[in-house]
């Protein structure tokens, strides 16, 4: 019977756990969840297209021979519809099927999965390169080839019992924050940076979306796109989720191919999907149409180093600020990056560390001239401790072209999370609350303020949200009269006791033994009550 993803992902991580770093294991355990989903995705499109639309699938033996019937009366036929239908399409020998029931048997063989993944990679561009960072002939899986046999025929055990047609969400997104919360020690430090939770997802993927729910086509850019979660949220607040056209890139070989499986398991054909694996701030991307968007969102690595060389002094996404981020601190190079990229009717959504909004010097003078431009929307402070890897507090800053006032929306969500654990957890009620401050554009005691251009120059352009937001809570006036009365009883109590003391101390025997002891806690006593 299907189990919980969290449950088997616990129980194959389990398998792997000993032999390498969670950095390492996540690559064959996502890789395979990958690889089992596209296969039972195609039993299920062979049994529909036999027997029509259901909800009600059988068993997966049912769809199987449903498949190997059809194949073997005619396999090109069988092959050109799936592919038509799913962009691929994987031999009866090679599903993720077929190999668990060989690893039942005791037949199974690595060479076979191997060759698997070698034939889904050649069939188009958006499988090239998937798998390659999972290592089947690691000696970290055995010593020799029968026991790397024996491992992987556990995690596929272990994995085959999840049914991912019943997982309501984000399956890779939810999978990679569930390894990356249980093994913090190992995958946290490295993954955290490039993974951002769901909550804050929603919250970006909302904002950015207000007032363009019916735009069509829809193109979204994400320049760090990590796992591809961020940008797949903004599918919850549009119309048509079908016309949203995906654009990203990552510098993380293996990120990168996280992310086209992660599109490509949420449906998202070749046609909508423009990912790149290279360098966001060293080499403008993309530059051909288009290159513009309706909603940038970003979840960079904060304070990053960059190499902030003069010739960035003269390139179109920096030139007109003047001064270019620090070498020891991108944050500012990745905000422009994304700025540049977006649409004048667009809204984009960046987070990043509390710094930025107060940081002189450079980062000062691009600040400035930011907000002079009315680019800055609304600055939102979130609680610490809500990322993986880090438990600094981090801001989202909402950025527009074209704005008809200067004003900047301040919201301090600081204090509204859920302690879970090790982790600061944002409910959807904390969610809801944000959304809602950022339409109204109210101010709200001790939650939010809309501060006016003139206020701000005031502040020398410094951002930092408590100068806007007074969150201080006065505590109670102390009760004098009540204080010293409840004094003045300890104090009697505590003469009463003394003096019961000293009477029980008189009725002792004295020995020359206790004679000192017996005298000297007497005067102590004695000095006590004349106090």
């Amino acid at each position: 019977m299907a189990t919980s993803l969290e449950q088997q992902l616990w129980a194959a991580a389990d398998i792997l756990r000993g032999k390498m770093d969670a950095s390492e294991y996540k690559n064959y355990l996502l890789g395979l969840v990958f690889y089992k989903y596209l296969s039972d995705a195609e039993l299920r499109e062979v049994y529909e297209q036999e027997n029509g639309q259901t909800k009600d699938f059988p068993d997966r033996s049912v769809q199987f021979q449903t498949l190997t019937e059809w194949f073997e009366e005619d396999a090109e036929e069988l092959t050109e519809i799936i592919q038509l239908q799913k962009g691929y399409f994987i031999q009866p020998t090679q599903l993720f099927y077929t190999y668990r029931q060989q690893a039942d048997r005791y037949e199974f063989n690595l060479t076979d999965l191997q060759a698997g993944f070698n034939e889904l990679e050649r069939q188009g561009d958006q499988f090239k390169g998937l798998f390659a960072d999972i290592d089947l002939n690691s000696t970290k899986l055995g010593s020799n080839a029968q026991q790397r046999n024996v491992t992987i025929t556990e995690v596929l055990r272990a994995l085959d019992e999840i049914d991912l047609f019943e997982h309501d969400g984000d399956v890779i997104g939810d999978a990679y924050e569930y390894l990356i919360g249980q093994f913090a020690a190992g995958a946290g430090k490295k993954a955290g940076e490039f993974y951002t939770p769901q909550a804050v997802s929603r919250i970006i993927s909302e904002i950015t979306s207000i007032g363009q729910e019916n735009r069509t086509p829809f193109h979204i850019y994400d320049p760090t796109m990590g796992s591809g979660s961020l940008m797949l949220n903004i599918r919850r607040y549009l119309s048509n989720p079908k016309q949203i056209h995906y654009h990203g890139q990552e510098l993380n070989t293996t990120t990168y191919n996280l992310a086209r499986m992660n599109l490509i398991l949420h449906g998202v054909d070749q046609e909508r999907m423009d990912l790149n694996n290279g360098d966001t701030l060293d080499s403008d991307w993309p530059t051909e149409e288009p290159y513009q968007f309706d909603a940038v969102v970003m979840n960079p690595p904060y304070s990053a180093k960059w190499s902030a060389a003069d010739k960035f002094l003269s390139d179109q996404r920096f030139e007109r600020f003047g001064k270019l981020a620090p070498k020891s601190k991108a944050d500012f190079a990745f905000l422009l990056h994304g700025f540049y990229h977006l649409k004048d009717t667009g809204t984009m959504g960046i987070v990043l560390p509390h710094g930025v909004l107060f940081r002189g010097a450079a980062e000062g003078t691009i600040r400035q001239a930011l907000l002079e431009m009315g680019a800055i929307d609304a600055v939102i402070g979130l609680p610490a401790n809500i990322f993986y890897g880090t438990s600094i507090p981090t801001t989202v800053i909402i950025l527009k072209k074209n704005c008809a006032t200067r004003d900047v929306l301040f919201i301090d969500a600081s204090s509204d999370f859920e302690k879970q654990k090790n982790q600061n957890i944002l409910l959807p009620a904390h969610i809801e609350k944000i959304v809602k401050a950022y339409k109204e554009r109210e101010d709200t005691d001790k939650y939010s303020h809309v501060a006016s251009f003139e206020e701000i120059q005031e502040n020398d352009f410094n951002l930092n949200i408590p100068r806007y937001v007074d969150t201080f809570e006065e505590e109670e006036p102390v009760d004098l009269v009540k204080v010293s009365d409840e004094i003045a009883k300890i104090e009697n109590e505590l003469s009463n006791n003394q003096s019961e003391l000293l009477d029980m101390i008189n009725t002792l025997a004295v020995t020359e033994e206790s004679k000192e002891i017996i005298e000297a806690t007497k005067s102590i006593l004695a000095g006590g009550q004349h106090e």
